[in-house]
């Protein structure tokens, strides 16, 4: 194309580009014989309105060329949204709004990516129609308002269908099998979500390609902040998971009802299940974020800390609270001796007393290496080191004070030692024994399949 007819176009000056016509009548037909770019595509782009109707004019055939990158000039002045040019070459033909470029996209289906709401107006006025054009990947201009989180575009659309009664629109799927409500629900949009819901005529429960429901692709990513209300509005639209769906039973008939009423097993077999909350609040990798469970267990190790160090200052029965020796003058006195301190339970049974404290240390002592090895890499480490060691060292105490003397008292001495030592390496043995234990089972099973 000539230099001075791309320059003319890119500054839409009318006057250069009827001089150089003057110059030579057959510029615009070599123009339209070599493809490409036209000025006409050049000026939709940019926005020149005086200039596109001009060449509207001189040659109106080029409102329908395709460039070399599948693109009209009605594709890329809707994309820009200038709306005058669109109405301008709508005049030309009201069908240019569905002309398909690449991939078998429509001028609209480029409004409504840019989110150019005035645009699709005009073209839902001029061809209603156009709503119903989907692309080669099979998606419609909701589809993509939905990809690319144009809310308003969608709202206009969703509203014109209403008007047009073509509520059929929205549940239609691309390639993949995928409604627009999948695609909301897979990028978390309430409102879109609200706003397609509140039509009344969506299928909550369509399955895709993969025989995913919305409700199953809520739960299969990540859990965020909100999801839980969105669970929520599908459920009280009637959302269900696909394997819900496939274990419905058809109802039973009116007239036996009776009959089936009388047998509690096939009554209840025929309704679907009454609640998902255990799969719901299952940790799935993928799905929820380490960060929150990381937090959890944090909660989780404080207050079991908490009881059992609690646990271990006051055992049950509480502690003597004055010695107690039998008197020298009193031969008859069986009471056993016992200092100030000691727990009660110690004295009158050694063997309980023995499970609660073995017990109550470990789940301390394993809660205290939880919380260490989930707060590493935190800051201030040093000084919580420190204050958890010298928890340690305060429980050993409380724990050798309150153990009755003799052998027991010298067997805590040594558990309040041992255990807070070697309790990682416990762990750590038991894990790489049942790896091992693991390991052989699935060897037969390789060998038998």
């Amino acid at each position: 194309m000539d230099i001075r007819l791309i320059d003319a176009a890119r500054t839409g000056n009318v006057g250069d580009l009827r001089k150089l016509i003057g110059e030579n009548s057959l510029m615009l037909d070599v123009v339209a014989l070599k493809g490409g770019d036209t000025p006409l595509h050049i000026a939709s782009m940019i926005g020149h309105f005086d200039f596109v109707k001009e060449m509207l004019r001189l040659k109106p055939d080029f409102a329908e060329q395709l460039n070399q990158d599948g693109f009209s000039p009605m594709h890329m002045a809707s994309a820009n949204g200038h709306l005058e040019i669109v109405r301008e070459l709508l005049k030309v033909d009201f069908n240019l709004c569905r002309l398909k470029g690449i991939d078998g996209r429509t001028p609209l289906h480029y409004a409504a990516i840019k989110g150019k709401i005035d645009v699709i107006r005009e073209f839902l006025s001029a061809c209603a129609d156009s709503i119903q054009d989907a692309t080669a990947r099979g998606e419609t201009a909701l589809h993509l308002a939905v990809k690319k989180n144009q809310f308003g575009a969608l709202r206009i659309m969703v509203e014109w269908i209403k008007e047009l009664n073509k509520v059929d629109l929205l549940n239609m799927k691309d390639e993949q099998g995928n409604t627009v409500l999948h695609l909301a629900i897979a990028r978390k949009h309430r409102q879109v979500i609200e706003l397609l819901l509140n039509v009344g005529v969506v299928e909550v429960n369509a399955t895709n390609e993969s025989t995913l429901t919305a409700l199953d692709i809520l739960l299969i990513f990540e859990s965020e902040a909100g999801d839980r209300e969105i669970y929520e509005i599908l459920r009280r639209a009637g959302a269900m998971r696909a394997r819900e769906i496939l274990s419905l039973e058809p109802a039973p008939p009116a007239n036996e009802s009776q009959v089936l009423g009388n047998n509690p097993s096939v009554s209840e077999s025929s309704q679907p299940p009454t609640s998902d909350w255990e799969e719901f609040f299952k940790f799935k990798r993928g799905r929820d974020s380490p960060g929150d469970a990381r937090n959890a267990l944090l909660v989780i190790a404080i207050l079991i800390v908490t009881a059992t160090y609690q646990a271990g200052l006051s055992p049950p029965g509480g502690v003597w609270q004055e010695d107690s020796k039998p008197s020298d003058n009193n031969s008859t006195n069986t009471s056993k001796v016992h200092y100030a301190g000691e727990a009660i339970l110690g004295s009158s049974n050694l063997v309980s007393f023995g499970f609660f404290m073995f017990s109550n240390s470990m789940g301390f002592f394993c809660s205290l290496l939880m919380i260490f090895i989930l707060t590493s890499g935190f800051p201030m480490q040093l000084e919580l080191t420190v204050s958890m060691m010298a928890m340690v060292i305060t429980y050993d105490t409380a724990m050798n004070t309150i153990a009755p003397k003799g052998r027991m008292k010298l067997l805590f001495t040594i558990i309040s030692i041992v255990m807070p030592i070697g309790i990682q390496s416990i762990f750590n043995l038991l894990r790489r024994s049942c790896k091992r234990l693991r390991q052989p089972l699935g060897y037969v099973r390789q060998e038998s399949a």
